[in-house]
């Protein structure tokens, strides 16, 4: 394999390009978004894992300029009293602490990284159709424009081109939930930042984080019906910020001063997931990041997974001895994982996985499949199949003999 075609340059597909590059690849990312992106997207936090797979790509250091670090999280019950105050994820450790930071800037940061390290980045570049060939895989964009490969990697989002040719008929389903993001300098919150607020609400599921300079980042998820498409593009905040007000007056807690204050642009988007078991790849084509497993945000896993499936997709490339038996191997490790993720996110944005409203401390999301084993399956210096247990043909390793 000499050329890899990676479509999209968000967080999914710049990172696998970082790190195929990294495996020595030559790698091409054609974004359909004629810019980096920086406008686009509410915020979100990266978790320890996250933070984990950024180290391996040598990119830490581009990440942690931006955004600010959460080492705790807080939580409410609907009466505003704190009933739990614990350390998140590696919090003593700077460079795997939680981040807190907008999604536009951490896409514009980490194409700016690939643009450092010269991989070459095609902005204007949508997908309309693609072709598997005997020895290469073609790229058709709509200018007209032709792209050829040794592999192509989709990682075009919950919408993917892609996957709706490898995976015909699978779509996002929703997740039961919408959910709405918004900030605010004027929010009447006297709080330290380094630390997020979780509220559980009568009616809401709410959580903040104040920044360093005082703006308020804040999110909210309300159980109902799907938002129809002309709400979710209406740019006008004032409705969407009536119905959470009027929601969140129901509990005495900072929410509804903090979306009162938010005068300015407030984002709404549904709560989605694809359904577990969906093909991932055909060919020489493999999907990846939220176009093969996208989850609801209950979790806030979404851009700590697609960074671990960077990683592993470059080293699975990079030790096993073809693509067939490389793209076996990734999905052999990243599988059980990201679609327990799906569902134990999906659960508790329908409410059917609900933590109890007291305690002494939150309780921490089940472990996923992989957790104990992430650590070496990340870790960039060792051979994927020897952590794995796969021998490079797809089977399990016969341990017995060591």
């Amino acid at each position: 394999m000499e050329r890899i075609l990676v479509i999209g340059g968000g967080i999914a597909g710049t990172a696998t390009a970082l790190a195929l590059h990294k495996a020595g690849f030559d790698v091409v990312v054609h974004e359909a978004h004629p810019d980096t992106a920086e406008d686009i997207g509410a915020f979100l936090t990266l978790a320890s894992n996250g933070m984990r797979a950024l180290a391996q790509l040598g990119a830490s250091d581009a990440v942690t300029s931006i955004g600010f670090p959460l080492r705790s999280l807080r939580l409410l019950d609907d009466r505003g009293s704190e009933v739990a105050h614990a350390p998140m994820g590696e919090a003593d450790d700077a460079l795997l602490r939680y981040r807190c930071l907008r999604r536009g800037e951490l896409n514009a940061a980490l194409q700016a990284e690939a643009v450092r390290r010269r991989i070459r980045i095609v902005h204007g570049a949508r997908l309309v159709s693609f072709e598997n060939g005997p020895h290469q895989v073609s790229a058709r964009f709509a200018d007209g424009s032709v792209a050829t490969g040794d592999l192509l990697i989709g990682a075009d989002g919950v919408n993917s081109t892609l996957r709706r040719s490898i995976a015909p008929g699978v779509e996002p389903v929703s997740a039961g939930q919408r959910v709405f993001y918004g900030y605010t300098r004027s929010a009447p919150v006297a709080e330290e930042t380094g630390h997020i607020t979780m509220v559980r609400g009568s009616n809401v599921s709410f959580g903040y984080a104040v920044s360093p300079d005082r703006e308020t980042y804040w999110f909210a998820r309300v159980a109902t019906e799907a938002l129809p498409a002309e709400e979710l593009s209406d740019p006008d905040p004032s409705r969407r910020r009536e119905l959470l007000v009027a929601l969140l007056r129901a509990d005495a807690t900072p929410a509804a001063d903090i979306v009162a204050a938010s005068t300015d642009g407030i984002m709404a988007t549904n709560a989605t997931e694809i359904p577990p078991g969906t093909p991932w790849h055909s060919g020489r084509t493999l999907i990846i990041g939220d176009a093969a497993h996208a989850a609801s945000p209950a979790t806030g896993q979404g851009a700590s997974m697609a960074l671990e499936d960077a990683v592993v997709l470059a080293k699975s490339l990079r030790d096993a001895p073809d693509a067939e038996r490389a793209f076996a191997l990734y999905e052999a490790c990243r599988r059980p994982r990201v679609e327990h993720n799906i569902t134990v996110s999906g659960q508790i944005s329908r409410g059917t996985r609900t933590p109890p409203r007291t305690g002494s401390a939150p309780t921490p999301t089940p472990q996923r499949p992989g957790d104990d084993a992430l650590i070496a399956q990340l870790d960039w210096d060792t051979d994927l199949r020897t952590v794995s247990g796969e021998d490079g043909s797809g089977a399990t390793a016969d341990r017995s003999a060591s």
